[in-house]
């Protein structure tokens, strides 16, 4: 039998058919979606926090352990499962690409949220509980706003989820010497938009650095200084995350992933990714 992995929107979801944010309790929200813990993707943005609870949640295929005070930050697109010893406690929030953007005060200041960069590692948050003590009110005001019948309870919504992303971000900065707002960081980051919207025709740094005006030995010491890893790792690593979540699709077979890929023919495929991954794609599948 043939999986196709699913992708939710917040309408699949949510009872409200016109509604761009869903926010609930966890428990409610993991009970009444027993199918979400199966392995799938969505449309929307998605915040997790655990007040309680244990077990696992894979993100991307990698796994972490839940714990209490972690928080999850998801992008649309990533692939990922649960699976709960006992019903976990917490919160949820699901909004849609537009409700984001609706509430920032200029395009790029999405960038200062490094959670949504779309790398799970990046996406998985253990507070203290002194750090979280905030973060948890924040988190039942948004829930007392979406259940009242307040005035412009939706902007009141988006200011408490903004200060959940605020605080969020600083303590990274506080605990690091990442300078964010300068050039260089500007251009790192102008990069990884780049690879998002080319990775499947452009392969080489020297690509990315001709679109960037810079040097490609520019561009490969950005990536060592914000990210410790090569340009050229940065693409790969982004082609080969996409393989492995086209390759759990059954009904796709290795030379259409392939193609899709844009890679001359199935041969090249399995070379690249046994490579860089370790095994072939039909072994990678067989596993996942």
């Amino acid at each position: 039998m043939s999986l196709n992995i699913p992708i939710y929107d917040i309408c699949t979801i949510s009872e409200d058919r016109n509604e761009d944010i869903l926010i609930s309790r966890l428990d409610a929200y993991s009970q009444n979606n027993q199918h979400l813990h199966a392995p799938h993707k969505h449309s929307f943005y998605h915040v997790l926090f655990f007040t309680k609870g244990n077990g696992s949640h894979i993100i991307d295929f990698e796994k972490f352990e839940v714990k209490q005070n972690q928080i999850y930050f998801m992008t649309p697109g990533q692939v990922h499962s649960w699976n709960f010893d006992s019903i976990p406690e917490g919160y949820i929030i699901n909004f849609s690409p537009s409700f984001y953007q609706s509430f920032l005060l200029k395009p790029d200041y999405i960038d200062n949220f490094f959670f949504f960069n779309g790398i799970a590692e990046d996406a998985v948050i253990n507070l203290t509980d002194e750090t979280a003590k905030p973060v948890i009110d924040l988190f039942e005001s948004i829930i007392m706003e979406a259940n009242g019948i307040d005035f412009m309870e939706k902007d009141m919504i988006k200011t408490l989820l903004l200060q959940i992303f605020i605080k969020i971000s600083r303590l990274k900065s506080n605990t690091s010497n990442s300078v964010k707002n300068n050039y260089n960081y500007t251009i790192f980051n102008n990069f990884k938009k780049l690879i998002e919207q080319n990775y499947t025709r452009l392969r080489l740094p020297k690509d990315y650095a001709a679109l960037l005006y810079i040097t490609p030995n520019h561009l490969n010491a950005l990536c060592n200084d914000f990210v410790n890893i090569s340009a050229g790792d940065l693409i790969r690593n982004r082609i080969i995350l996409e393989a492995k979540r086209l390759l759990i699709n059954l009904d796709l077979s290795i030379s259409e992933i392939a193609y899709r890929l844009n890679f001359s023919d199935n041969s090249n495929f399995t070379k690249f990714f046994k490579k860089y991954v370790g095994t072939t794609p039909e072994e990678f599948r067989r596993k996942n």
